[in-house]
């Protein structure tokens, strides 16, 4: 480790030479490589030898189940498609070589074409790269479809750092979740590579109409099988209403996440896992996950209290609305943003809490959007600033209450 120290600060470019503007990529991989490598000794703030670039990769470490059990669901749900998948865990060899032929190019893509972006950024106005992407880059891919197309995945990356971070000054500076201003983009530039039923298992396209419907596949997720039951009320009720559809999607295949779906959202133990690194290592903030769940909960139980036959998505268990489609990613990495949350403790339970709540209302009362978690956090980063603000205007106002009461 030591030679490898001593090779790299040989090829350390200094500033008088040609390769001079190349020194932030040459100090982003020395400093991630090799620093901090020390704690504080003495002072009035002990701290550990973490930095930014260390705690982005702990994130990375909590997404890691996520991305490999998403690999292999993909695998899986192509053979469903083919109607040659057998039990879950048959073919198991093969489900996850085609998984990773299909997620590993779409997460490749990701981090060279956002590291690109942010090499370019960091050449061009003389600073250090900045370590924002790392997790950016992951993120990306478990958001998104396995048949996305590689080029839609480049061209939403670029827009998503570029616009979505770096025109506000970079890491730290950006007012929305990087991750899903891409998804954003996708969403709204090619809603048909982003919805329906034909994107959720890879290779369902190419799949003959005879052969799925002989195997009895429509392709669709659990919010999208629930919106077949909309319409009259005769036929909700004729079809079996919500009974019918929680025996189609049993809430156990949901949690484990033998469904179909983005690549990273399905599987709650995967996510669960991850949740649990965060927290035990201190990097995500369980006042937020909390009250997240705690809104989506609120809102699941109201609409069950005062929904009709008419709206199946008013009946379905609170519980269940907390493990099917992106509710639970969304609780455990999206809204947990260090940089777009809110930052005040009080703050950060109203922004989890009204982000949850918002999600269920977004899913519950407009079928045409059920999966409302996206826009639920985008719109709750926007407001994270106002909540701040609000939350230290409360306390200051306390606080002079209370030196007028003591003078």
């Amino acid at each position: 480790m030591k030679s490898i120290e001593k090779l790299m600060r040989k090829m350390e470019p200094t500033h008088d030479s040609k390769w001079a503007k190349f020194h932030p990529v040459w100090d982003a991989l020395y400093t991630f490589a090799f620093t901090p490598g020390e704690t504080t000794k003495k002072g009035a703030h002990i701290r550990d030898g973490i930095d930014l670039k260390r705690t982005m990769f702990t994130v990375i470490i909590a997404l890691i189940p996520c991305l490999l059990f998403g690999i292999y669901n993909t695998g899986h749900f192509h053979y469903v498609a083919l109607g040659t998948a057998g039990d879950y865990l048959d073919l198991f060899g093969a489900k996850a070589i085609y998984g990773l032929s299909k997620v590993l190019p779409i997460v490749i893509v990701s981090y060279a074409v956002g590291l690109g972006v942010e090499f370019i950024f960091c050449i061009r106005n003389k600073h250090a790269i900045q370590e924002g992407f790392l997790v950016t880059g992951m993120l990306i891919p478990l958001i998104v479809p396995a048949d996305i197309p590689l080029w839609m995945v480049a061209v939403a990356t670029i827009f998503a750092v570029v616009l979505g971070k770096e025109v506000f000054g970079g890491t730290g500076m950006n007012i929305v979740n990087i991750a899903l201003t891409a998804r954003a983009f996708l969403f709204f530039g090619y809603p048909t590579m982003m919805s329906g039923d034909k994107v959720w298992m890879s290779g369902l396209s190419e799949v003959p109409t005879a052969t799925l419907q002989a195997n009895h596949v429509t392709g669709a997720t659990q919010l999208g099988e629930l919106a077949s039951f909309t319409g009259p009320q005769d036929d909700w009720v004729h079809q079996g209403g919500i009974t019918a559809f929680e025996n189609i999607w049993p809430i156990w295949d949901s949690f484990v996440g033998m469904i179909p779906g983005s690549v990273g959202e399905t599987s709650v133990i995967a996510i669960l896992i991850g949740a649990a690194i965060l927290l035990y290592t201190g990097i995500g903030s369980w006042k937020i996950m909390t009250s997240f769940v705690l809104g989506g909960l609120a809102v699941g139980y109201l609409a069950n209290a005062f929904g009709t036959e008419a709206n199946p998505y008013l009946l379905v268990d609170p519980i269940n609305h907390l493990v099917i489609g992106g509710f639970a990613f969304g609780a455990v990495f999206m809204i947990t943003d260090p940089v777009s949350a809110a930052q005040t403790s009080t703050g950060k339970y109203i922004y989890g809490f009204f982000g949850g709540a918002l999600s269920i209302t977004i899913r519950v009362f407009n079928g045409a959007f059920p999966e409302g978690v996206m826009m639920a956090i985008l719109f709750m980063n926007v407001m994270a600033p106002l909540i701040d603000h609000y939350v230290i205007q409360s306390n200051i106002k306390r606080r002079l209450k209370r030196l007028k009461k003591t003078a």
